[in-house]
């Protein structure tokens, strides 16, 4: 992926937050794009700072987005990067 900080390993979604992608119409392709560029979304300064510093020492990163819908989702790579989850914050 051009642009990309980081390798997203798997890439998996709940079904729920499949739901949500198929009642808006958004593509979750634009969303894991933005993700893996570190574009963190909906996150506060504290929380897009902590992602920060999860590149550097190899921490979990999570991202927040709005669809077009106003439903918000949740994107979350795991710590050894092998594993990157699409959900919606009440699945987690």
């Amino acid at each position: 992926m051009s642009g990309a900080r980081f390798d997203p390993g798997r890439v998996v979604a709940t079904p729920g937050v499949l739901e949500a992608f198929k009642a808006s119409g958004d593509d979750p392709l634009t969303y894991l794009v933005r993700h893996v560029a570190g574009d963190w979304g909906d996150l506060d300064a504290c929380d897009q700072e902590e992602n920060e510093l999860s590149l550097q020492h190899g921490w979990r990163l999570l991202s927040a987005y709005t669809l077009t819908t106003g439903v918000k989702i949740w994107i979350i790579t795991e710590v050894d990067r092998s594993l990157t989850t699409f959900l919606l914050p009440s699945e987690y």
